[in-house]
């Protein structure tokens, strides 16, 4: 059945990876991996398969096929019907979803602990097997159509994809998830169909369970549904793009509308570089949250806005920081004024001051521990960590990580991220270029 490693009292199974005693891990023979969180006290069960795959990963061509899939392998296998597996679900009590990312598609159903069989057996069906029916591909072409349309008639989204355009000009990573209506419009069955054979490979996928749940049933079920059904061993190599362009400067969508939504930041840290926890720390303290610079200087202090917040974003070789605000078109340069202020502080300090520090350390230690009550929080830490990362820390390592930064670590990721870079602006809203391009 391939290699499996196993937490055991004191030391893993395969000194390379640190999995904790209730996660244990198998590898079947095709490369498909198994990971699974026993939560005895719970009654309930989240399964989850997660598949190496995402707007990245697809051509101009075919931009939106992995969300596209997304949703139609909710539409029906040839042993079920859309209605039939929405109705096996919800009749148990159970939900189900999806979702997709630039480098990801994870499906995902929670059931009562006693259902697990249910779970299993629907979720292997609609991956390995979809339908694809061509009448199923309309209906539901039209469904993606409005999404995108819901999309971009929301601005404080729309500008995000805005920026991630101008942040990765030309490149995968800057197209929407979703496609265009253009390429959506266009999409034929026979390269859906083709798409999903090259990516849903065993190879690429994770499934992962937590909750009530015995590791050797799940890898049991998984590995016979795998081998009946799967398109062939191996993984699908991810298409590499060589090379980024300079990020555009400013990117603007003039819309008729009441406020001007800004996104204003620069590219960053891998997910896996060894500083991403003092990029968090960093994040959480500029505008993670009330007590954040920047909701303090933008929103409490002048009123300038609602909503300011800071992000980030890790990707497999690059990654985003950025600062968002939506605020009226006649306040919008003071708005843009006060964050930049802020990030150049931080630059000219080298950092942040100690207060601060303490404070988002102790905030990410706190809203960790309460993000994982649940068996479906705990499902998606171990699947999205072990496809992303391929290893699985336990919280106490986490943790122990975020205690260890240092202010020199913090000026460190202030230099990698800040220091010396042009900012990207972009902006949706009822505002020209011409206001913008002499900031």
């Amino acid at each position: 059945m391939g290699a499996e490693a196993v937490a055991a009292a004191g030391a893993a199974a395969d000194p390379d990876r640190t999995i904790p005693v209730t996660i244990r891990r198998t590898t079947l023979d095709s490369g498909l991996r198994v990971v699974t969180e026993a939560m005895p006290e719970l009654r309930s069960v989240a399964l989850g398969y997660w598949v190496a795959t995402g707007s990245r990963d697809e051509s101009a061509q075919i931009s939106g096929a992995s969300h596209f899939l997304e949703h139609l392998l909710f539409k029906g296998t040839a042993r079920r019907t859309a209605h039939e597996i929405a109705h096996a679900v919800e009749s148990v009590g159970g939900d189900m979803n999806a979702f997709t990312t630039q480098e990801l598609t994870a499906f995902y159903v929670r059931v009562p602990d006693f259902e697990l069989d249910l779970a299993l057996d629907i979720l292997a069906d609609i991956i390995w097997s979809p339908a694809l029916r061509d009448d199923e591909i309309e209906s539901e072409r039209l469904v993606i159509l409005e999404e995108i349309k819901m999309h971009d008639d929301t601005p404080d989204d729309l500008v995000h994809d805005v920026f991630g355009e101008a942040l990765f000009p030309g490149h995968p990573l800057g197209r929407p998830v979703a496609g265009s209506t253009e390429t959506i419009g266009a999409m034929q069955r026979d390269s859906i169909a083709g798409y999903h054979a090259d990516r849903y490979r065993p190879g690429a996928v994770v499934v992962a369970a937590a909750g009530r749940i015995e590791h050797d049933v799940v890898v049991e079920k998984v590995a016979a549904a795998a081998a009946a059904s799967a398109h062939g061993d191996g993984s699908s190599e991810r298409p590499r793009v060589n090379g980024l362009a300079p990020p555009t400067r400013l990117a603007v969508q003039e819309r008729p509308i009441e406020q001007v939504h800004l996104v204003t930041g620069t590219r960053a840290l891998p997910r896996g570089d060894d500083d991403r926890y003092a990029l968090a720390v960093l994040n959480q303290a500029l505008g993670g949250g009330m007590s954040s610079r920047l909701f303090e200087e933008v929103r409490e202090k002048r009123g300038l806005a609602y909503s300011v917040y800071s992000f980030r974003a890790g990707f497999a070789e690059t990654g985003a920081f950025g600062v968002y605000v939506g605020t009226s078109p006649e306040r919008m340069q003071e708005a843009l004024s006060v964050v930049d202020a802020e990030l150049d502080r931080v630059v000219t300090d080298h950092g942040i001051g100690d207060d601060e520090l303490d404070a988002a350390k102790g905030h990410l230690r706190g809203s960790m521990s309460l993000s994982l009550e649940s068996s479906q929080s705990r499902m998606h830490r171990i699947g999205g960590s072990e496809l992303s990362l391929g290893e699985i820390q336990t919280l106490d390592e986490i943790v122990a990580e975020i205690d260890a930064i240092t202010p020199d670590d913090i000026g460190r990721v202030v230099d990698r991220v800040l220091a010396n870079r042009e900012r990207t602006l972009a902006a949706v809203g009822p505002i020209d270029e011409d206001a913008l391009t002499s900031r």
